[in-house]
């Protein structure tokens, strides 16, 4: 099966402060499946490191007060053509990303307060009916795509 991921979940310093977050299961999970790593931030035309950004309805703000909606609008719309073009059945995305965030994202005041939400690209996925996981999901994730007909 095609997942896409989010690239920083593979160890890419591409979050909003040039880090990554590597996970120890996605060597397994790219054992099982074929990985598509992807950075709707970066695809969106944002720079590595950027000042970091939270939902705010349905506008994306950084902390510096700038909007950058179109930009996360315009790298959720290249995520899903991506999918589309390489045939993803699933996603597994960063959690709590303005992005990637998958049940539960930043309200919007950067106090670290968490509300359920979805971010630009995992809505965008859902949409089009692509399942969305986040990573603390994933163990979930293999029983259900292991025997899912996808």
């Amino acid at each position: 099966m095609r997942i896409l991921i989010s690239a920083c979940l593979l160890g890419t310093c591409c979050r909003y402060d040039g880090g990554g977050n590597r996970q120890e299961w996605v060597a397994e999970l790219g054992q099982r499946h074929e990985l598509v790593p992807v950075c709707p931030e970066q695809l969106g035309g944002l720079s590595t490191p950027r000042p970091p950004a939270e939902r705010q309805g349905d506008r994306v703000v950084t902390s510096t007060g700038g909007d950058v909606t179109a930009a996360y609008e315009k790298g959720a719309a290249e995520t899903l053509a991506l999918a589309k073009l390489l045939n993803c059945q699933a996603a597994i995305l960063k959690e709590r990303s303005p992005s990637c965030g998958r049940g539960t994202i930043y309200d919007g005041t950067f106090s670290h307060t968490q509300v359920p939400g979805d971010g630009v690209t995992a809505r965008r996925l859902l949409e089009a009916g692509i399942p969305v996981y986040g990573e603390s999901q994933v163990p979930q994730a293999f029983l259900d795509l292991e025997g899912a007909d996808l």
